[in-house]
């Protein structure tokens, strides 16, 4: 026991270094909840560079598949003009009454000459629209070369025409005399996370784990689509997540024994932590707090992408990464222990992306 505790303190300084204080604390604060059950996502992995990526519908412009920073992504091309949305076999009416959306976006960093520039807009339009143009709700993010940076949205309000409208200024801060951009959620230069929620009527946006949108009321959409007018050159999106649920961890335990996460996730092929797993994190130790009496078996587990030479020891060193920072929140590590099951026990089809990715997940077995 004492020398797990021990591994378990390295992995808690390795990896508060790890991660970026600020960004850290900006996500174990968010209230984001990540759907349970994932229909889709698409990391463009599997697509060639310079083509339409296989799993979207064109709806105007042109896009194609980049890579930026040794990841592929969806990129609008350089001050192009582009609208697409996930192949879906309802093309107009496939959202849940309760689901998320989430993706990462990269934003160019700001040249030399003091130019990136970025429109893009997330629209959501009515259940059984005949074309695209029938989207009621829209937001849109911006981001310019002068540093002003602001998301803006139209919400169209359940019965009736109204709409609920509302803008964000990013980055504002009048007791810095203007913009400041450590105040700004949206950085240039690096990975941005965006995530949305719909709960039956409740509408909310968060930018790298910041809520910037909470719309109490919003008629159900039916579907969405995503488009730019400007996207600076090396920017697109990617890691793309759609799903539907949000049980309460609690209720989840009581049902199943186990609490299975999907919103703690990690960079591809390594233990590291992805930033917006911390939400999740922060949720458990939170649970584990209010009930003393719970003590969980952390098992990571994969994919059958790759080896079970990689898999096994990549999972046990992720379900580890997992406890090293519920222990950085606060739970004592006695009360955790850490198991890699790698690709052993599947819920769902490998061969396909959803199926690979519900696989892809960190289960919390009441012990």
């Amino acid at each position: 026991m004492k020398r797990l505790i021990l591994s378990i303190a390295a992995l808690v300084t390795a990896f508060s270094g790890a991660l970026a204080q600020e960004t850290e604390n900006a996500y174990a604060k968010s209230d984001f909840v990540p759907g349970d059950e994932i229909f889709f996502e698409d990391d463009f992995a599997g697509e060639k560079l310079g083509e339409f990526p296989s799993r979207w519908d064109l709806l105007d412009g042109y896009v194609e598949t980049a890579s930026v920073q040794g990841r592929k992504v969806l990129a609008f091309t350089d001050n192009g003009i582009g609208q697409v949305m996930p192949l879906m076999k309802d093309q107009w009416n496939w959202l849940p009454e309760i689901f998320t959306l989430e993706f990462d976006l990269f934003l160019s960093p700001i040249t030399e000459d003091g130019e990136t520039s970025m429109w893009m807009e997330v629209l959501f339009g009515d259940p059984g629209a005949s074309d695209y143009y029938n989207a009621p709700s829209i937001v849109i993010i911006e981001y310019r070369e002068d540093g002003y940076s602001h998301m803006e949205w139209s919400l169209l309000k359940p019965n009736s025409d109204d709409h609920a409208a509302g803008e964000k200024e990013l980055g504002l801060n009048p007791d810095a005399g203007g913009y400041n951009e450590k105040d700004n959620p949206l950085k240039a230069g690096e990975w941005n996370h965006f995530a949305f929620s719909f709960n039956k009527r409740a509408f909310k946006g968060y930018i790298n784990g910041v809520r910037v949108i909470n719309v109490p009321a919003m008629k159900a959409p039916g579907y969405f689509f995503i488009g730019s007018s400007t996207f600076y050159k090396y920017s697109g999106i990617s890691n793309v997540r759609i799903a539907k649920g949000a049980v309460p961890l609690y209720d989840r335990l009581l049902s199943d024994g186990k609490i299975t996460s999907y919103g703690i996730t990690f960079a591809t092929g390594k233990a590291d932590l992805k930033p917006e797993s911390m939400t999740e994190i922060a949720r458990i130790a939170k649970l584990m707090a209010e009930h003393p009496e719970l003590n969980f078996e952390v098992q990571g587990h994969c994919d059958n992408t790759g080896s079970d030479a990689v898999n096994d020891p990549l999972s046990q060193k992720r379900a580890e990464a997992v406890v090293a920072a519920l222990v950085s929140q606060g739970v004592a590590a006695e009360r955790l222990s850490a198991v890699g099951k790698g690709s052993k026990v599947p819920v769902a089809d490998n061969s396909s992306d959803e199926g690979r990715a519900k696989n892809r997940r960190v289960e919390f077995v009441k012990k």
